[in-house]
């Protein structure tokens, strides 16, 4: 049976974090020191959040942002060859890959295309890439996942309650309180994209061999 996987982009493959700070530091001469706002949060922000200093910096970073042609083909990889190995199991295991964003428009070519041809760039051909407004569950549950990887665990626990994909997190290794929350909800764990992809490795391998997947998931998390 080929799996079928799904893969978040910013925070997981992309780079968001280092390009937003670069944006953040050209325009007000430093980098925030309060996390910052992810594409999906920015796309769902309430449009009467009070206009405080923080809201008014992270509305001018977003506003450059949008302003910039093509943005989301200036982010560098979070892992160099991370999207190379993509390509290489997904042809190896016969995956079906969806590369899956709700990042907001900007200027220049659409999000969709532009997301498409950084990933071809980084090594993975034909990249099928959905650009989404609503909950990643649904899109799981539309999509038919076997897996999902995302850095949100919003998004891990919506996976897991409205679809039958087993949702990944990325999640530091030094955030004890993360990993240990994300597995007591039944969410795998993985301090980052190679080790995300070394699991979906074994779990292709031991996709015929219930007793190994079932060793697997109690490693990794998942009930």
């Amino acid at each position: 049976m080929s799996l079928r996987i799904g893969f978040d982009m910013d925070g997981v493959l992309a780079d968001f974090a280092g390009a937003y700070r670069l944006v953040e530091k050209r325009l007000f001469g430093s980098a925030g020191t309060r996390e910052i706002e992810k594409p999906e949060e920015q796309a769902a922000k309430e449009e009467n959040e009070p206009a405080t200093g923080g809201r008014r910096r992270r509305d001018g970073v977003w506003a450059a942002i949008r302003e910039t042609p093509d943005f989301w083909e200036t982010l560098a990889p979070l892992h160099p060859d991370a999207i190379a190995r993509v390509q290489e199991m997904s042809l190896r295991h016969r995956w079906e890959v969806f590369f899956i964003t709700q990042r907001p428009a900007t200027d220049g070519d659409t999000v969709q295309r532009q997301t498409q041809r950084w990933l071809v760039k980084q090594g993975f051909e034909l990249p099928s890439v959905l650009v989404i407004n609503g909950p990643r569950g649904a899109a799981a549950g539309a999509l038919s996942l076997h897996y999902h990887v995302d850095d949100s665990p919003a998004n891990c626990i919506d996976v897991k309650s409205e679809s039958s994909a087993k949702p990944i997190l990325i999640v530091e290794d030094d955030d004890l309180l993360g990993i240990a929350s994300a597995r007591r909800l039944g969410i795998g764990t993985a301090p980052h994209i190679a080790a995300a992809l070394d699991i979906l490795d074994q779990a292709s391998a031991a996709a015929a061999r219930p007793t190994v997947l079932k060793q697997l998931a109690s490693l990794v998390g998942w009930k």
